[in-house]
């Protein structure tokens, strides 16, 4: 493996966000889907379960967490069927999650609330999912899109690095990337940045030594931040 410093980034061409996410849809086909996207064409799209699933993702690889979501969904595919379980049940299924002790305690109880109060359904209300103990932004945005196509967009490690690098937006931390892209990105693509991004971050625009040379958005992407690449 040779890897290359950069020296300059200047004439780089103008962001074209649409031709961007074309070439990157193109580059990501070889590589598993992100985690929650891939759980939806398997069949389990609703939005507990998209929930569900990305409490799981919270600090675990996504190789992991869709494993752990797969088993769990096999064996229930509703809060009321969750509810049938107990806690030591809930956790055995996803013990290969990180702090999976205290995430089953989590799906127990949104299980219950959706149980008792919203008919075995969540309502797909982000200021709803954000009061739920543990659910921040990035989960609430990445399943309301996901289950409902409601355009949101969801902020990770990799939505958050790459964005930056290109210099489309220029923030410190997720949050307030997700702010910036909220202001600049188009709404037609709010969903898709994270379906595109996750892959993407994970295999070609990687945190160290990202794949420069290769990579199919190279003369749009202002590096910022990159110092060495492959």
């Amino acid at each position: 493996m040779s890897t290359h410093i950069v020296t300059e980034n200047a004439a780089k061409k103008p962001h074209d966000i649409g031709e961007m996410l074309t070439r990157i849809e193109n580059a990501i086909s070889p590589f598993p889907k992100a985690a929650m996207f891939e759980l939806h064409e398997r069949g389990y799209g609703t939005l507990w379960q998209q929930l569900a699933a990305c409490i799981l993702s919270i600090r675990t690889y996504d190789e992991t967490s869709l494993h752990a979501a797969l088993r769990l969904f096999e064996r229930v595919s509703s809060p009321s069927q969750l509810l049938q379980l107990s806690i030591e049940e809930i956790d055995a299924l996803i013990s290969d999650c990180t702090f999976h002790e205290a995430k089953a305690h989590q799906l127990l109880e949104i299980a219950e609330r959706a149980a008792r109060e919203w008919n075995d359904e969540l309502p797909p209300d982000r200021d709803l999912l954000l009061s739920l103990r543990g659910v921040g932004p990035k989960c609430a945005n990445l399943a309301l899109g996901v289950a409902h196509d409601i355009p949101v967009i969801s902020v990770d490690i990799h939505v958050h690095r790459v964005t930056n690098r290109w210099g489309y937006v220029g923030a410190k931390t997720p949050e307030k990337t997700m702010l910036a892209l909220e202001q600049k990105l188009p709404r037609e693509h709010w969903i898709d940045i994270n379906r595109l991004l996750v892959p993407f971050g994970k295999h070609i625009c990687t945190g160290t030594l990202p794949k420069c040379s290769t990579c199919p958005v190279l003369e749009m992407c202002q590096q910022v931040g990159v110092t060495k690449h492959r």
